[in-house]
């Protein structure tokens, strides 16, 4: 016959897995498991970080249309492809209210990539300002691909 003391060594044998110590009167006592305290868990930044470059442009003429942006840590025009298709946003400060806010933002899409070296071309609803060139813009990673 199994006594109560019985059933619960077995028991805690089975919830601790085998984590027992021998006391000094010779009894076996299950270890306590140390219950790690939570993290404080980091945002996760839904954005990459970018760097507007100017207009696509040729020796002479330069095209509004199309803003070329270079990504942080994109070096390849294989790893500039997973981009496309991606939102952007170009936010920024101005001296005005408007709706209760001095931040604005204007949005784009990437179109394609431009060039070798990761840079990619992007299409704005509004054509960027050139006192944004050399500004900071953010890659959104959605709409996702995979």
């Amino acid at each position: 016959m199994n006594t109560d003391k019985d059933i619960k060594e077995t028991d805690v044998a089975v919830l601790e897995s085998g984590n027992k110590v021998e006391s000094k009167n010779g009894t076996k006592k299950a270890l306590k498991k140390k219950v790690n305290k939570k993290k404080k868990l980091q945002a996760v930044r839904l954005f990459e970080k970018g760097v507007i470059l100017g207009y696509k442009r040729s020796q002479r003429n330069q095209d509004p249309n199309f803003t070329l942006i270079s990504i942080k840590n994109v070096k390849t025009r294989q790893h500039a492809q997973f981009y496309v298709g991606k939102k952007v946003a170009y936010v920024y400060r101005t001296v005005r209210h408007h709706n209760g806010t001095k931040i604005r933002c204007m949005w784009g899409k990437i179109c394609r990539t431009h060039g070798n070296s990761g840079v990619v071309r992007a299409k704005f609803r509004n054509h960027i300002p050139p006192c944004a060139f050399g500004n900071r813009v953010r890659i959104l990673m959605y709409p996702s691909n995979i």
